[in-house]
């Protein structure tokens, strides 16, 4: 029977064509739309992890407590140390150390005459050591305008934007104008190896980045690190994960009083308890250090919700398009019955053909879906050129991310609301009186 029909409607193409365009486009929206949201919200925290705070994040208990003001002068004693102690408990976990400073920066003319200075934030990372995941992380060859990588100390590389608002150029030198974690100020000249585009508005605007090593000296550091970060080998952030891995660091290493951090406490009592040891390491996730995981709460359920009003509605014109279907093959239905059909036979029909439409809009629509996705995924689109102005940490390049649900999210509204519309709508086949059907077709 199911042969029968299904030869039936690839025959009379008005039975199944339109119905099928219509399910393969719903889909279509449905899974495209859906690996679009994933990709926007992984996106935005995969590029919070990657330049800001890592997957998890360890400091002193004290840099934590004034984490907004950068204070390197709260940092972990023997950072070498706590890395190759992460490094040998936590294998798990790519573990790198990360520097942020601040100052301003100086451009001279050649008779050494400032005739430039802009106020930038800094960032130091492992350039010369045998460890080139930071590197590998940040994608800086990608990014790279002019020049080249800093290739021996005092090499940095310098905003495209920036440098551009100060006319500098590779091979210039400049001076950077800062603080030593002993409050003496700091004059560092610093040659600029390259230029770099980091995609991203505030820092293109703002950043400069040097040898992590270099900035220490700068700021007289020794072998003191303000930040050390963590991260997962897994594509996208897993907060279940990184919570378990805090709570059992934290246990080990820290005064249990401060495994909740939000209170205003924290820094209160680090200042008057003396039996606290202000610079014992502390981890937090990347959504409590930035302070996202309300934001973040927030955008999973708006996400969840966009996703199933787009499946509702999605889900009201298939089902439209299955009653349509039904209501339009009204007289085919009554001479059927009128020539010795039985009402459930045609009922039964009508319900494995809207299954047929219904799997086949389905599987095609969820294909080109996925296969959408997956170009978005992979190539993106830049949205560089309307962000200009922007002051968050977005990524310029939009992406979508294909998820395991992607797979069949699809069916819900191609199967179920095809098949939901041409039961409710074949429920009619069951008030039609036989003895009037004839009448019927005359009319």
């Amino acid at each position: 029977m199911f042969q029968f029909l299904m030869k039936g409607m690839l025959r009379d193409r008005h039975r199944s064509l339109l119905p099928s365009i219509v399910v393969t486009l719903g889909v279509f929206l449905t899974v495209f739309m859906y690996a679009y949201m994933k990709g926007i919200m992984g996106d935005m925290l995969n590029n919070s992890a990657r330049m800001e705070s890592g997957h998890v994040k360890i400091t002193s208990l004290a840099y934590r407590g004034e984490v907004d003001i950068l204070p390197n002068d709260l940092a972990m004693e023997d950072g070498a140390g706590m890395l190759v102690m992460l490094r040998n408990n936590y294998p798990e976990l790519s573990w790198s150390e990360r520097l942020k400073f601040g100052g301003l920066l100086d451009a001279f003319d050649e008779n050494r005459e400032t005739r430039a200075q802009v106020g930038v934030g800094g960032i130091g990372i492992d350039f010369f050591g045998p460890d080139d995941a930071d590197r590998t992380r940040w994608d800086l060859e990608t990014g790279l305008r002019a020049g080249t990588l800093p290739q021996q100390s005092g090499d940095i590389l310098m905003a495209e934007l920036l440098a551009k608002q100060m006319e500098i150029s590779v091979g210039d030198d400049v001076t950077l104008i800062s603080a030593t974690v002993n409050g003496s100020m700091s004059l560092q000249n610093f040659h600029v190896a390259g230029l770099i585009h980091f995609g991203t508005p505030p820092l293109d605007r703002s950043m400069i980045m040097a040898d992590i090593g270099d900035v220490k000296q700068m700021l007289d550091m020794g072998d003191w690190s303000s930040e050390i970060l963590g991260f997962f080998p897994l594509s996208y952030y897993d907060d279940a994960l990184a919570a378990a891995l805090v709570d059992t660091f934290n246990t080990m290493h820290c005064d249990p009083l401060f495994m909740d951090n939000d209170s205003m406490a924290f820094v209160a009592n680090l200042e008057h308890d003396e039996h606290i040891d202000r610079f014992a390491p502390y981890m937090v996730t990347m959504l409590d250090d930035s302070n996202m995981r309300e934001y973040y709460g927030y955008t999973t359920k708006a996400g969840s919700i966009v996703s199933m009003v787009m499946i509702f509605a999605m889900g009201i014109v298939l089902w439209n398009t299955g009653l349509m279907g039904a209501i339009r093959r009204y007289a085919e239905m009554g001479l059927r019955l009128a020539v010795g059909e039985s009402k459930g036979h045609v009922y039964r029909s009508l319900i494995i053909e809207s299954i047929g439409v219904g799997v086949l809009g389905t599987l095609i629509g969820t294909a080109m879906g996925l296969a959408a996705s997956y170009w978005l995924q992979e190539v993106g689109i830049n949205f560089g050129d309307m962000m200009n102005n922007g002051t968050m940490l977005m990524p310029t390049i939009v992406r979508a991310r294909i998820t395991p649900e992607a797979f069949y999210i699809g069916f819900f509204p191609g199967v179920l609301a095809t098949l939901l519309g041409a039961a409710l709508s074949g429920l009619r086949i069951f008030k039609r009186d036989t003895s009037s059907l004839f009448k019927e077709l005359e009319t």
